[in-house]
């Protein structure tokens, strides 16, 4: 009877999990069927599941109205900077936070985290202004550089150090290692799965960044694919299914991404709040 109930609560779970899974992957299923289907199926209504014929030439039509591989090329450009400015920026200023001692660290971090319970768009106006007094707009790194540190990405490698032995960082100690050696070469390789979630989360954020590209920058060749993608939206009637194609191209590498480094991910986000 208990053997019963054990399989049974495993199928409850099991068949909630798979709706669950579910309801997220339909909208994928729905972005790539809307992509190989004709502009009239896509607006019918009631709405056609499966279209009556595939049309790839959605996705030469991408290519044909837009400057694909430039916004592709800006967008890379943009996210590999951004990430890579969070991982080691973010690496830094976490551990000293979670492991070298000084005056006032704590109002400090609190001062950070604050950061964290104002809405973005606030700062959406002070940035312009300082983008403009630089002469940055229409450039790639008006996209760059605010977002290469983060309050969140700060926290969450701060907790992930504080789950540190203290035994390895005296021992670096002994060995002769000051603070800069002993975060790049004892303590950083150690924190490799929170790292693999920040870049994932920052790799995110940035590739589907679209309100900061779309008021830093007018000029086309400096658009990312968000941007550029939003265009395709038209004031009347818009054509959904390269529209979708289009969606469905630039979403490829962040899917990809996801699924190599998924464990490390789950493994990052699980350890994090182990201690702090």
């Amino acid at each position: 009877m208990f053997g019963r109930n054990r399989m049974l609560g495993r199928l409850a779970i099991h068949t909630v999990l798979c709706f669950g899974a579910l309801l997220m992957v339909g909208p994928f299923i729905w972005m790539l069927l809307t992509s190989v289907k004709t502009f009239s199926e896509a607006a019918q209504v009631p709405p056609v599941i499966f279209p009556s014929r595939v049309i790839w030439e959605n996705y030469t039509e991408v290519l044909r109205v837009l400057p694909f591989d430039k916004y592709y090329f800006n967008t890379a450009i943009t996210t590999i900077s951004r990430t890579l400015g969070q991982v080691v920026l973010c690496s830094m200023a976490a551990y000293a936070f979670a492991r070298i001692e000084f005056p006032g660290r704590n109002l400090i971090f609190m001062l950070c985290l604050s950061v964290l319970m104002v809405p973005g768009q606030i700062f959406i106006i002070p940035q312009f202004l300082i983008m403009k007094d630089l002469g940055w707009l229409n450039s790639l790194q008006a996209l760059i550089v605010p977002g290469i540190f983060s309050a969140f990405g700060t926290f969450l490698l701060r907790q992930f150090f504080m789950t540190l032995p203290k035994d390895v960082e005296e021992a670096a100690k002994l060995d002769g290692c000051n603070h800069f050696h002993t975060y790049w070469r004892i303590m950083l390789p150690m924190v490799k799965p929170a790292l693999i979630a920040l870049i994932i989360f920052t790799a995110l954020a940035s590739w589907n960044e679209l309100l900061w590209p779309l008021i830093v920058n007018t000029s086309p060749d400096k658009m990312t694919l968000a941007a550029g993608i939003a265009s395709l939206k038209g004031q009347y009637t818009t054509d959904y299914p390269t529209m979708m194609a289009g969606t469905l191209m630039a979403t490829l590498p962040m899917i990809v991404m996801f699924i190599v480094l998924q464990r490390y991910f789950i493994e990052g986000i699980a350890l994090t709040g182990s201690k702090g």
